[in-house]
């Protein structure tokens, strides 16, 4: 019983480094060709093992069913150790907010856009208020809703009123 005890704190001891220092130690596993294989799936193993393990040795039950039923502990918790890791890694990111992505949304005038000069637009792309520069063929006054057209500089944008009837 004292075997699995120390199996299963190890288990858990790797698991807590692996929160840490994951990328560092799953490089030391990119030499084998299996992906499956990251610190996360070998401390949820190695401790599910030894827990599984000591509980039905607690229990009275002989050797050979304690370390069957320790593997299947430690088979399920490694399965469920590399499903959330995978989940966790190729799930989807917002990527960085470009000026480019303004295009065609609507902004508000926050400063007078002159016929020949830049005044000062907001608009939200992907939930982050953006403040730009903006340039118009005519003067649009403050308080205005206008749509981005294109894209002058990494800071400016070209911007027409919004036609209202």
């Amino acid at each position: 019983m004292t075997v699995f005890l120390v199996l299963g704190i190890a288990g858990l001891v790797l698991l807590a480094v692996s929160l840490v220092a994951g990328d560092l130690l799953d490089g030391a596993f990119d030499a084998l060709e299996a992906d499956w294989i990251s610190s996360a799936v070998i401390g949820g193993f190695v401790s599910a093992f030894g827990f599984g393990g000591a509980a039905s040795d607690g229990a009275g039950l002989p050797l050979p069913v304690s370390l069957a039923i320790g593997a299947g502990c430690g088979v399920v918790v490694g399965w469920f150790a590399w499903w959330l890791t995978r989940l966790l890694k190729d799930s989807p990111s917002d990527g960085t907010v470009a000026i480019a992505d303004s295009v065609g949304l609507v902004a508000k005038v926050v400063t007078d856009i002159p016929g020949e000069g830049y005044g000062v637009v907001r608009v939200v792309v992907g939930g982050h208020p953006l403040r730009l520069n903006a340039s118009a063929h005519q003067p649009i006054p403050a308080g205005t809703e206008v749509n981005v057209t294109g894209v002058l500089s990494p800071t400016a944008v070209r911007v027409t009123e919004i036609w209202q009837p």
